[in-house]
């Protein structure tokens, strides 16, 4: 398998905002047996104080624990992201009849394989992005309500995040109907790609154009703590849980 012509260089980072505590959850997991594979997740916990984080716990020890196992040269990538989002849900939905809570979670993955193929999965309205220097190449759509509304032409995407009805998610892990589950494949990461995922807490603040200059601009542990300072300003106070996860396959000089 031919060497991808970069290097990975990556961030997280996490911020209770001006909640009293925290729900979000995110990981970069490397893989323990073979280099350059690479599994990001992150989880926007909801239900109360405690379902929310033990909803988030669930998809970060599941993620673990498929990880583990799985083989980049035999198993099926897209299969393994699946399967991460359907047993997540099973094992919030028991959670909830055990505990009487109501847990419920968002879910952003992306699996990285050997030699730049990328495959990614979600549920919710949190959000994986991919960048090629400034230039949003795709993102994820929201499981929202607003989202259908933006689908039907019935709102823009600026009208979409002041809409009092914003926080109306289609479908997450822990609900009552089976989630909805959106995958995309990367064939080929390249040189001067970005990936980032982020809950809604960071992305509510920022318009496309403006992740992409940040990202082209700062390295990951950069443009993570100046996205969430920025966002934390324009919150007002009344900002989200905040969690984002950035990865850059910077150029290598040879």
């Amino acid at each position: 398998m031919k060497s991808p012509a970069y290097r990975l260089t990556a961030s997280t980072g996490i911020h209770k905002g001006d909640r009293d505590y925290q729900q979000d959850q995110v990981v970069l997991l490397s893989h323990p047996r073979v280099k350059a594979c690479l599994l990001a997740v992150l989880a926007d916990g909801m239900g109360g104080r405690s379902g929310g984080r033990k909803a988030a716990d669930q998809v970060m020890l599941t993620a673990r624990q498929l990880f583990e196992r799985y083989d980049p040269a035999t198993d099926d990538p897209q299969a393994t992201l699946k399967q991460l989002l359907t047993e997540a849900h099973t094992v919030i939905k028991l959670i909830a009849i055990s505990s009487e809570e109501e847990p419920h979670s968002t879910i952003t993955a992306f699996l990285l394989n050997p030699g730049g193929e990328c495959y990614w999965i979600h549920a919710g309205d949190s959000r994986i992005y991919h960048f090629h220097g400034k230039e949003l190449i795709k993102r994820t759509l929201d499981h929202s309500y607003v989202q259908v509304l933006v689908d039907r032409g019935e709102i823009t995407e600026e009208q979409a995040k002041n809409h009092p009805k914003s926080n109306i998610l289609m479908g997450c892990l822990g609900s009552a109907t089976t989630p909805p589950m959106s995958i995309h494949y990367i064939p080929q990461m390249h040189a001067g790609d970005t990936l980032m995922a982020c809950s809604d807490g960071v992305w509510h603040y920022f318009s496309d154009v403006e992740l992409g200059n940040v990202l082209a601009t700062l390295g990951p542990r950069e443009a993570t703590e100046f996205l969430i300072e920025k966002a934390r300003v324009r919150a007002q106070g009344g900002g989200d849980n905040l969690s984002l996860l950035i990865v850059k396959f910077e150029p290598v000089s040879t």
